[in-house]
């Protein structure tokens, strides 16, 4: 190997080091506190997250203890998932907490139900982009894919049939959200969002990531290898490892 050749493998080497070391070790929390409805898929997407952070080499935490939501527990952490929450989970000191850990820079993903978490509480209805009003029976739908520059839809087809519990949400999906994923609302019955149904988007808020999808109501969805890396591709963007082009 020629002196030319052997730099040019050095560097290399040290290239791909560093990528694979930035692309892990993310501290990720897992939220999963209900206070309403409970999913029973909550602990098949624990079971899903934890692989998914062996296979990536993120340390990835599980809770359901809303004490978890103070400055010294949450300044070190990459992104907040919460996984299909419900109802008021947070108190005045851990709300505030929460805040600042997105306004200095944090990621947050919300699954499915995070939309029906804390409605109440105008900054986190901001922050996740939409309120939950409603849902049809569980049944299969196609998604549309509006917008494929973004981790969590670059790696689907254009069109994803697929079953779940497709939500409405109480009004438009606020303004500042980028639409990634809409629902082809001719493809189901039950969709009262006036022909335009958006189901997942992302956005920059207050400093901080915030990345929403309404697909994972189901136990099946969390072994559906397409949600997955649609999950993967939100969790890595919320992080701040992935960039959204």
């Amino acid at each position: 190997m020629n002196v030319k050749r052997a730099v040019t493998y050095l560097i290399l080497s040290l290239f791909l080091q560093g990528f694979i070391e930035s692309t892990a070790g993310q501290q990720i929390m897992v939220f999963s506190k209900t206070n309403g409805f409970r999913h029973k898929s909550i602990e098949h997407g624990k079971a899903a997250l934890k692989k998914m952070g062996d296979t990536e080499k993120w340390s990835v935490t599980f809770t359901e203890d809303s004490l978890a939501f103070s400055p010294d527990r949450l300044e070190d952490l990459d992104a907040i998932v919460f996984l299909n929450t419900t109802g008021k989970i947070l108190g005045d000191k851990e709300k505030q907490a929460f805040k600042e850990y997105i306004q200095n820079g944090g990621g947050f993903v919300g699954i499915h139900s995070a939309t029906d978490t804390e409605k109440s509480w105008p900054w986190y209805v901001d922050l996740v982009g939409a309120a939950f009003k409603s849902h049809p029976k569980t049944q299969k739908a196609t998604v549309k894919i509006v917008d494929k520059n973004h981790p969590a839809t670059e790696p689907l087809k254009s069109r994803w049939t697929r079953t779940d519990e497709w939500y409405n949400f109480r009004e438009p999906v606020r303004k500042h959200c980028i639409v990634l994923a809409e629902l082809d609302t001719e493809s189901y019955k039950g969709s009262e969002m006036n022909g335009y149904h958006p189901i997942a988007w992302y956005h920059r808020f207050q400093g901080g990531r915030a990345f929403y999808t309404g697909l994972g109501h189901t136990e099946e969805s969390y072994e559906e290898e397409d949600f997955l890396k649609h999950i993967k591709g939100g969790i890595l963007w919320a992080a701040g490892v992935e960039k959204a082009h």
